[in-house]
């Protein structure tokens, strides 16, 4: 909960995990959220009942995802099926596509993310496959109940839930080495110096060495 999701980027791409998060624009109706629980999937096909049933099937602290394709023309999560979550003890929804009813949505404080808010609901019903609740597409990207959901202002990250403990403790080191040059910069001591920067400069030329490499041997962090 400590760990922020530009962190744990830099540490799934570290321990050479696929990074998965989803598109740009998905982001909190408020800021300073932050939330972390287990992928809870449902894809959409025009009803909430999906819903229901992956919330009956749920575990206190999950995090609905909600596959609606990236749909611009319709809202498929409001204030009923937020409220459900909530009240079930969800951790919050992700929604790849639209919600509404915004204004109760912010009332009942369940961290929701989307692509942003339309009034009007569907006026489609599709088939719902059987796999509706196996899995969810998120952009180019495919979350299932063997993953774990990370969000706050920055976005959202799909994480594989059996390497959770492996991912915080090297997010936590990243972290705790920023902070560190973050406080050394408050009172005098510039990036550059941290970095050695004249002595990267002269590595990058009579050896070719990356920025990354260089920080790495000197045990700095500012990229990875």
């Amino acid at each position: 909960m400590d760990l922020s999701t530009p962190h744990v980027a830099d540490a799934v791409m570290r321990l050479g995990i696929p990074v998965r998060q989803a598109p740009a624009g998905m982001s909190p109706l408020w800021e300073e959220t932050h939330v972390v629980g287990r992928a809870l999937p449902a894809r959409h096909v025009g009803s909430v009942d999906v819903f229901l049933e992956a919330i009956e099937n749920s575990q206190p602290g999950d995090m609905l995802v909600v596959d609606n394709g990236g749909r611009t023309d319709e809202a498929c999560v409001g204030d009923l099926v937020t409220l459900e979550a909530a009240q079930e003890g969800l951790a919050g929804i992700v929604i790849h596509g639209l919600h509404r009813d915004s204004r109760e949505l912010r009332a009942i404080r369940l961290p929701v993310y989307s692509l942003g808010a339309l009034p009007a609901g569907p006026q489609r019903l599709d088939p719902q496959g059987s796999d509706a609740l196996a899995s969810a597409n998120v952009g180019e990207h495919t979350v299932t109940g063997e993953d774990f959901v990370l969000g706050d202002d920055d976005g959202v990250l799909f994480l594989p839930l059996d390497r959770a403990a492996e991912i915080a403790e090297t997010a936590a080191g990243i972290r705790d080495t920023e902070r560190k040059q973050a406080a050394l910069m408050r009172t005098g001591t510039s990036l550059r110096e941290q970095a050695r920067f004249p002595e990267f400069l002269t590595a990058r030329e009579q050896h070719g060495t990356t920025f990354r490499e260089h920080l790495r041997a000197i045990g700095g962090e500012i990229e990875e």
